[in-house]
């Protein structure tokens, strides 16, 4: 599979930390880009606009001066998340932005646009573009993304429903670029399972909410750890669109979570609470299918270091198994 640009570079593991919109900020993705992943974050997170441009002067030059310190163990790039959805009246200026800093990896969202991707391509950045099913992927590469981010059922906030084995399946029918998968990733082993199904990275975003550097509230890890596959809501109440959320969340809240209503799709709203006046990612909590494996709170280098030793240690024991072959 055909790797382009920044996603060439030596990783820790093969892993892109997905962006978690309010959670992710500078001290989290500084983290993670040190410890040898690719760490992102949604530009909607820094508020006013202003403040973007802090945090991109703050990521560029605190990673060059990691690399001139580490020249044995650089940083991995970083990217920035862009919604391109008509409701995002920032997009113009935030792109204007990341192509000032020349952010090595950009993921668009909810929408693909040709002039979105040229103006990434114009200073040799490269354009991620996340999708629920093999119709969007198609949309995203035609309009010019150089790569895809799966997201299957399973994963954190926004996900699909197709199983990761069918959608890495349908893409790698006709896609040769670089993919990733997104849906229930926590451990190392699943990681390369991605992998084996055919992705080069693993998107792993849940996993992070639960560490240190991650701007989210005290109670929100805890209820990480305390929690499994089990404890996944999947409802399209609270934004328009469907996703995953933390059980207890939606109880705390007063509602019933095998009985929530449908919301108006047409009425996307992030962070509105839809028909409830509990708001999406403040009081009620997306998170994936994939926490089992997230027992307490690291740090973000410590997950990586976890992860990384996960991952190699599921390819010794594969490549040390001996192969089994039906008897005739």
């Amino acid at each position: 599979m055909a790797l382009t640009g920044a996603l060439t570079k030596k990783l820790s593991v093969p892993v892109i930390g997905s962006p978690l919109f309010i959670i992710s900020g500078p001290e989290l993705v500084l983290a993670q880009c040190k410890a040898g992943i690719i760490g992102s974050f949604p530009s909607l997170n820094a508020r006013p606009i202003s403040m973007l441009d802090e945090w991109l002067a703050r990521i560029t030059e605190e990673l060059a001066a990691w690399d001139r310190a580490h020249p044995e163990s650089p940083s991995a790039p970083f990217a920035v998340n862009q919604i391109v959805h008509k409701s995002n009246d920032r997009l113009e200026q935030d792109l204007a932005l990341c192509v000032k800093y020349k952010a090595p990896v950009v993921i668009t969202s909810l929408g693909a646009r040709e002039d979105v991707n040229q103006a990434v391509h114009s200073y040799g950045g490269v354009v991620m573009h996340d999708i629920i099913n093999n119709k969007f992927a198609h949309k995203a590469v035609e309009k010019g993304a150089d790569g895809i981010i799966a997201v299957a059922a399973g994963a954190g906030g926004h996900a699909g429903v197709l199983s990761p084995f069918a959608l890495v399946s349908e893409i790698r029918e006709w896609f040769d670029g670089p993919l990733a998968l997104s849906g229930a990733i926590a451990t190392g082993g699943a990681v390369l399972a991605a992998q084996a199904m055919g992705a080069d990275f693993g998107y792993i975003g849940s996993a992070f909410i639960a560490t240190e550097e991650a701007n989210a509230d005290a109670g929100y890890k805890q209820m990480i750890t305390e929690s499994a596959g089990d404890d996944i809501v999947y409802t399209n109440l609270f934004t328009g669109v469907h996703g995953n959320y933390l059980r207890p969340s939606v109880v705390r809240a007063g509602l019933d979570p095998d009985n929530l209503p449908v919301s108006d799709p047409s009425k996307m709203n992030f962070g509105s609470g839809g028909n409830t006046k509990a708001k999406a990612w403040k009081d009620i909590w997306g998170c994936g299918q994939g926490i089992g494996a997230v027992k307490h709170v690291p740090t973000a280098g410590e997950l990586v270091a976890r992860l990384t030793r996960e991952y190699n240690d599921a390819k010794a024991r594969i490549m040390g198994a001996p192969l089994k072959v039906a008897a005739e």
